[in-house]
């Protein structure tokens, strides 16, 4: 029995993108979508309200990792799960914490069991393995648990890679059991995506891809695009696996996004993204618009009565001036912040939305093309 079920409402002919609708137990959710990234259990600067009410977003992934850590997922589960913890009433996806565990390096150790490491907080040695990460994620509600997976930086070796995947699918098969054992016994709803890896070799994706395809999960992911390759090899990668994994399951390109990148994965069959650009280049003063990127700091903008994007409906955008959020900015205020990061999801918002409807219109290529054509900065 599925865990969430997806429906695909429209495909391209000409390209690999796809509209759908993704079912989960906390809703529904549209697809292409970009999902904001609430690390600590919130998005750095917005309430829920703003997220839910104004911004219209259906899913938001949290961090197994941080979360496990600080304040602990006994602490969550005690607490009616996440949902209630945070006050979020819509679909919710976290990462297994792989990808912060393997960031800390020299405070790790690889093991076929599973990783142990050394908290960032408090130096505390923990292990993961890839039954305790479901059961983690389990103890947090999620709709949408991921497998443990290891995420080796680029660039590695061939043999090193391969080593690296295997033990990927390994882990994928020892979590998809116990996973399997665990939601037999619950009667909420969560499915469990596994992780395609393989680094930057077109073999390896593909080998990683055809095993976990083996499990019939409900979804799948696919992993290690964010660690400093070549953002040609990235787009190559997922044209790799693409065609591998199972036509009706949603597919997702982790930690991948920026603003004028979206329409390129969607284009090769990805229909959910996640990454932390549009909230953290808000906070750095870097704001998305439909005419190109704004870097609110620039003089030329000290006395621009304008919004930041006249395209933009949000609040920002309908009620503030470039001039106002750069004094802001200059000055340090909080609000900059949040008014910053609403207007660069609004943006992210906008621009999957305007790629479903091309998609269910028929018009994707045209729109792929105009997209491609935007300058990379605002006047």
């Amino acid at each position: 029995m599925p865990q969430v079920t997806f429906e695909i409402q429209a495909e391209c002919p000409v390209t690999r993108a796809r509209a759908g609708v993704l079912r989960t137990a906390h809703g529904d959710i549209k697809t292409p979508v970009f999902m904001p990234v609430g690390t600590q259990a919130t998005v750095k600067g917005l309430s829920q309200r703003d997220l839910a009410e104004d911004l219209d977003i259906r899913i938001l992934l949290c961090n197994t990792y941080h979360l496990y850590l600080r304040p602990g997922h006994e602490l969550i589960r005690g607490l009616g799960g996440l949902h209630r913890f945070m006050s979020w009433p819509r679909a919710i996806l976290t990462d297994s914490g792989g990808f912060q565990v393997f960031s800390l390096s020299g405070i790790r150790k690889i093991t076929e069991a599973g990783v142990v490491f050394n908290s960032h907080l408090d130096g505390d040695v923990h292990t993961f393995t890839p039954e305790s990460t479901v059961e983690v994620q389990l103890a947090l509600g999620s709709d949408i648990l991921m497998a443990l997976d290891e995420c080796p930086e680029y660039p590695v070796s061939h043999e090193y890679a391969r080593q690296s995947m295997r033990r990927t699918v390994r882990w994928a098969r020892s979590a998809y059991q116990h996973y399997l054992r665990r939601i037999a016994q619950l009667e909420t709803r969560h499915a469990l995506f596994p992780i395609v890896q393989g680094s930057m070799f077109v073999d390896l994706r593909r080998e990683c891809a055809a095993q976990l395809v083996e499990l019939g999960a409900d979804g799948y992911a696919i992993g290690g695009l964010s660690v400093g390759e070549p953002r040609p090899l990235s787009l190559e990668m997922v044209e790799v696996c693409e065609p591998l994994l199972l036509r009706d399951r949603p597919r997702y390109a982790m930690g991948v996004g920026m603003a004028d990148e979206l329409m390129e994965y969607v284009a090769r069959g990805i229909d959910m993204m996640d990454c932390v650009l549009p909230s953290r280049n808000a906070r750095n003063g870097y704001l998305f618009t439909s005419q190109g990127r704004v870097i609110i700091k620039h003089t030329k903008y000290k006395d621009d009565p304008g919004p930041v994007d006249p395209n933009c409906s949000c609040y920002t955008c309908r009620a503030y001036s470039r001039a106002y959020l750069r004094h802001l900015f200059q000055a340090g205020e909080i609000l900059y912040a949040s008014l910053a990061t609403r207007h660069n999801l609004q943006r992210y918002a906008d621009i999957m939305r305007s790629m479903r409807r091309a998609i269910l219109l028929g018009e994707f290529p045209a729109y792929l093309e105009s997209m491609r054509l935007t300058p990379a900065e605002a006047d």
